[in-house]
């Protein structure tokens, strides 16, 4: 066993294996036949591969010919795979599907076209030739598309014009297979009802009638005795897609007993019970490769259009419970809001008290109304109030005083309302910055999200939990568009399992992948835990931190954590002053970014979010910086995030680059201010992150550590122990240090 994992280790294994398989199949298909005559699947296959590859088929070809003596005979397909390989030598920059669909057919042309004028039968030869050369270059073209699938997505596309290309190319396969002379057995059909099977059992009817017409369709390109022979292979296909539910063994039988059922209708013969035992072969083949399939390498329609509403519709309602709670809290301070006093209104309590119980109340308010009027409106804009300043328009009032004492009263009654007005103008503005923030939240849940739905996986994952007395509310398995396989799991908050690391061993066990998992994020009733495959990449991560002079607690606070969709966050915080007072401050910004985050929240969204929280947590001034950077494990790209946060200097391709944000900390204003920067960043670069604490003095003696060495550990911890030496202040602050490397998984 360590004597294989070595080999496999070994860094030209991939390229030897390659190489092994390619001669293999070269020198099997040099005697395979398409409609009577020399195939041409070699040739379309050294044309669809890249020059190591094309280079083995040619060789296996050629090995084939010289044991079999037919050097002579295969001259035009050999001339043709040798012209194939010296082009993708000296012409072909890479291996685009047309390039290669092209080269495949100039050389088949070219070479029929020299053989033909050797022998003198270019007239006859030469429309046979182009014929033969475009339907290799077309079967090379749709080779290319399925390789350059598998090699950048790691999938095969079974949709649009990726299925089309697989069809052709499995066409070409199968009638090759069915042409090679094998002792007993039809090698073509046995695969080709082994892929009927699978295709009934995994896509249902449809999959069962279309794998079974194209398995008929090759096997009549080798021969119409066989294709005739399985011809009813589709409706085989047909009736085992309604077994679809049912165990591998059963599904298997079924259509052995289908088709030895359609065979008897339609009348036996010897080559038909040759046939027959061909199809049981290919049940047989089924049984043990069926536990190996995964819609992993597999995309087809029907998934990604399950995919669209079940998780934006999970997602929608996860995120809108979070969102809900936002909402409430908006309402209890819009209920604060005061609301501004009315002129019409405060004319009218002020003459109800003092002119109702006059005598000269039907003279003033009815006769003369209109003095009485201006009169009042005057008294309702005065600031300052005397005698002198009294109304003209009332001067025959009999109860001046009396007017001018509630005109008083509710003059200072306005003023304490403005001010109250101007106090809650930040709630208000605070209002409006949280509805903008719920806008983003709901039009960032209602985007498309890159993924590929798994309806295989999701229910195997919840059947799996369910066995071990573990109840799922939802299960959405899916794959990223690197093909790594991520799982989202909702769990009722009153029978959620106490440990994410059993869930994530649970499905490990029944998937059979190394998997990991983040922690559990709750939202309302109910939480969620992500498992998901190892990323590319992963990141290392070193802290060392100190405490200013007198405090017991340092008031900087720090976090790693992975999304569980690829990304991973390190966030440092340092809150205002020191101790244990700045300590609650940077702990309450890190834990709601970290719970946000890890919710679906962009993190954009949830700065804003933070901000308002720490606005209106207390009628006392209280601000934290954040700074975080969010590293991309998938493809190694990192982007900074800054509020008010100090430098970050980052190490890459032997240089140090030091970037600032000219932003102000969480929580001094009601809108907060982002600062985002996307980096250039790879494998063995280092982020050194840092709170206040550190001077910019420091710098240089920084920069020197990071282009010195790799040990992240020690690095961190020299800036740290030499904090005080480079603080030009005269008292100490509180001092962390963070360095995150990434490195390949």
């Amino acid at each position: 066993m360590i004597r294989i994992k070595r080999i496999i280790s070994w860094k030209y294994f991939g390229t030897s294996a390659g190489f092994a398989l390619s001669l293999g199949a070269g020198f099997m298909l040099s005697d395979a036949k398409v409609a009577g005559v020399a195939a041409f699947s070699d040739i379309s296959l050294a044309g669809a591969m890249g020059l190591v590859p094309s280079s083995a088929v040619f060789t296996g070809s050629l090995l084939r010919s010289i044991l079999d003596g037919a050097v002579g005979h295969n001259i035009v397909k050999l001339s043709a795979l040798a012209l194939i390989v010296m082009i993708k030598l000296f012409l072909e920059p890479k291996n685009d599907p047309k390039l290669c669909g092209i080269n495949t057919f100039v050389s088949v042309l070219a070479s029929g076209t020299a053989v033909s004028a050797v022998i003198g039968e270019l007239v006859y030869k030469l429309p046979f030739y182009g014929f033969y050369g475009a339907v290799a270059g077309f079967t090379a073209y749709s080779a290319a598309n399925v390789i350059m699938s598998v090699k950048n997505r790691k999938v095969i596309d079974l949709s649009g014009a990726g299925g089309f290309s697989c069809a052709a190319v499995y066409i070409v396969f199968v009638s090759s297979l069915c042409s090679i002379d094998v002792p007993a057995v039809n090698a073509g059909i046995i695969v080709g009802s082994a892929v009927t099977i699978g295709g009934a059992y995994f896509y249902r009817q449809t999959g069962g009638v279309i794998c079974g017409a194209l398995t008929v369709c090759g096997a009549f390109l080798a021969s119409s005795v066989t294709g005739m022979d399985i011809v009813l292979l589709p409706a085989a296909g047909l009736f085992t897609g309604f077994l679809h539910r049912q165990k591998p063994r059963t599904a298997a039988a079924g259509f052995a007993g289908i088709s030895i059922v359609l065979t008897v209708l339609t009348g036996i013969s010897v080559d038909t019970a040759g046939s027959i035992f061909d199809i049981v072969c290919g049940a047989l083949l089924f049984i043990p490769s069926e536990p190996y399939f995964s819609d992993k390498w597999i995309v087809s329609y029907s998934g990604e259009t399950m995919a669209l509403s079940d998780i934006i519709t999970t997602r929608m309602e996860f995120l809108s419970k979070t969102v809900r709670e936002l909402r409430d809290e908006s309402e209890r301070i819009s209920k604060m809001l005061a609301v501004s006093g009315d002129r019409k209104k405060e004319i009218e309590e002020n003459s109800e008290k003092v002119c109702s119980m006059c005598y000269r109340r039907p003279f003033c308010w009815k006769s003369d109304r209109g003095n009485t009027c201006r009169g009042f409106y005057k008294l309702s804009e005065m600031t300052e109030f005397a005698a002198e300043s009294f109304p003209a328009e009332l001067a025959d009032c009999l109860h001046k005083k009396e007017l001018l004492d509630v005109f008083v009263k509710s003059s200072h009654e306005k003023a304490a309302a403005k001010l109250i007005e101007m106090r809650f103008s930040e709630s208000r503005s605070i209002l409006h910055e949280q509805l903008k923030i719920t806008e983003e939240l709901v039009r960032s849940a209602g985007e498309r999200a890159d993924v590929r739905y798994s309806e295989n996986i999701s229910r195997s994952i919840k059947k799996k939990l369910e066995k071990f007395g573990i109840t799922a509310r939802s299960v959405i398995a899916c794959y990223n568009n690197r093909n790594r396989l991520m799982a989202e799991i909702y769990f009722p908050s009153e029978c959620c399992p106490e440990s994410g690391t059993r869930v994530c061993d649970l499905i490990a066990d029944e998937l059979h992948l190394s998997l990991e998992h983040t922690e559990f994020v709750r939202s309302g009733n109910e939480l969620r835990i992500r498992i998901y495959e190892k990323p590319a990449y992963s990141i290392e991560v070193a802290a060392a931190a100190s405490s200013a002079d007198g405090s017991k607690e340092n008031g900087d606070t720090h976090a790693v954590f992975c999304d569980g969709e690829g990304k991973a966050y390190v966030v440092l915080s340092d809150g205002m002053g020191t101790g244990r007072e700045a300590a609650a401050e940077s702990r309450l910004v890190v834990g709601l970014f970290r719970r946000l985050v890890a919710s679906g929240v962009d993190f954009g969204s949830a700065i804003r979010l933070i901000n308002s929280v720490m606005v209106t947590k207390s009628g006392e001034e209280s601000f934290a910086t954040l700074d975080s950077v969010r590293i991309d494990l998938d493809e190694c790209g990192m982007t900074v995030i800054k509020s008010g946060a100090a430098a970050t200097l980052i190490r890459h391709r032997g240089s140090v680059l030091k970037i600032t944000s000219p932003t102000f900390p969480i929580g001094i204003y009601e809108s907060s201010e982002v600062f985002i920067r996307q980096c250039e960043f790879e494998e063995g670069d280092i982020v050194i992150m840092f709170s206040d604490g550190i001077a910019e003095s420091s710098f240089r003696f920084i920069k020197e550590l990071l282009l010195g060495g790799d040990d992240l550990r020690h690095i961190v911890d020299e800036i740290c122990s030499k904090s005080e030496v480079f603080n030009p202040n005269i008292h100490a602050d509180d001092v962390t240090v963070i360095g995150v490397k990434v490195v390949r998984s």
